[in-house]
């Protein structure tokens, strides 16, 4: 009873004390243990800094992309098919198959993603607002040729449609917001593949044997290099110029030359070599006048890409990179897939990743993403681009 009645005569004053007492002992004891722990955890990324021969850092934010349109002009490898302003030249060359989202993504798609760019309008089908302009437009239509007989090809009609548009955003922005604009965006040239589908066929001979091989790529040349120095005029200082792939390996091409005995067929029979010489000497004349007027035109970044040699090291080495058809269309009727076309999706073949073309002349998705990441950054199939990558331009 005496405890008891000890215990019950503390005051509230005393008991307040006590718990502060308490407290404070609690308090110095976590002190104790946070100072430990601070401790243990500085000897650990010291350790770690030892360990990984270097101590932490903040990462750095990614720098901007500098690039902020595309601006599409070519042929077949940039549009899945649309004809504009020129159907009397639409022939059984061209491609049939209507853009229904079942054919391969494209080169400039997968740059575009890569970029961080929005889906690039095509430019017979945007309403003419402000939003779809300046994000760029896509002026390619299939087939497109840099001439044609006794004219002016695709090329000049393309570029007319670019500068119409750049004046007409200035109408609508402001000269200077779009110089910035039209600096900062990347101006995509593919062309010079049907010229050479043109100069093989019996409506071209005169053309051949008047010219000759050199005679024909000098003309081509000169045409892309004037569209180049019309582009910089305009203010474009980013210019990505594709050469040629190998149509000389083409299914369209090999048929040809099985039916008609063109050319001779290498090895066994992947490639008509007579073909592929004059792509070759095309694609070399042009990059070499664009590294020369890159030296003249010394503010601006001129990019020329060797699809080429990149289609050549697949075919040659199918294996290596998961493909197993080289000659045959994925989607085509005949011999090679190359005697009719692709105009309807029954034709499409059951795996397109094994194929290398996806039809007369056109590879296949699988080739493009390879090029497409080749093209950016080098890898897959190497350097296919100089001076620089793509995406040291993006980031330039």
């Amino acid at each position: 009873m005496t405890k008891l009645r000890n215990k019950r005569c503390f005051s509230d004053r005393d008991y307040q004390q006590k718990l502060k007492n308490i407290n404070k002992m609690i308090d110095q004891r976590k002190s104790k243990w946070v100072a430990v722990l601070l401790l243990l955890l500085a000897l650990f990324f010291v350790a770690s800094g030892v360990v990984l021969g270097q101590f932490p850092v903040a990462p750095t934010p990614q720098e901007p992309l500098s690039l902020s349109a595309m601006f599409i002009m070519g042929d077949s490898s940039v549009s899945c098919g649309h004809v504009s302003f020129f159907p009397s030249l639409f022939s059984q060359d061209s491609f049939l198959f209507p853009c229904n989202g079942s054919q391969p993504t494209l080169i400039p798609q997968l740059l575009a993603e890569k970029m961080g760019l929005p889906q690039i309008s095509q430019f017979d089908s945007q309403n003419g607002t402000t939003d779809d302009l300046i994000s760029g437009l896509n002026f390619g239509s299939s087939p497109a040729t840099i001439i044609t007989a006794g004219e002016l090809g695709f090329l000049n009609q393309q570029l007319r449609q670019a500068l119409e548009t750049i004046q007409l955003l200035e109408l609508e922005l402001g000269r200077e917001e779009v110089q910035e604009l039209i600096k900062s965006s990347l101006f995509y040239l593919s062309f010079g593949k049907d010229d050479y589908i043109n100069l093989f066929s019996s409506n071209f001979s005169d053309v051949r044997m008047r010219f000759g091989p050199t005679g024909f790529a000098q003309i081509l040349v000169n045409q892309m290099v004037g569209v180049v120095k019309d582009l910089y005029n305009a203010d474009a200082r980013k210019i990505l110029c594709m050469g040629i792939g190998p149509l000389g390996c083409s299914p369209r091409i090999l048929y040809e030359s099985h039916r008609y005995r063109v050319g001779s067929a290498a090895g066994d029979g992947h490639c008509v070599d007579e073909i592929n010489e004059h792509i070759v000497q095309y694609n070399l004349m042009l990059s070499k006048r664009l590294s020369e007027l890159s030296l003249e035109l010394s503010d601006a970044e001129i990019v020329f890409c060797d699809v080429y040699s990149g289609m050549m090291e697949i075919i040659t080495h199918p294996g290596r990179y998961g493909f197993e058809e080289v000659r045959w269309a994925c989607c085509g009727y005949g011999m090679y897939g190359g005697r009719i076309r692709c105009i309807s999706e029954e034709m499409v073949c059951d795996e397109p990743t094994t194929h290398v073309w996806w039809d007369f002349y056109d590879p296949t998705e699988a080739v493009n993403v390879l090029l497409a990441d080749s093209i950016w950054s080098s890898q897959s199939l190497g350097d296919l681009c100089g001076p620089i990558t793509v995406q040291q331009l993006a980031f330039m």
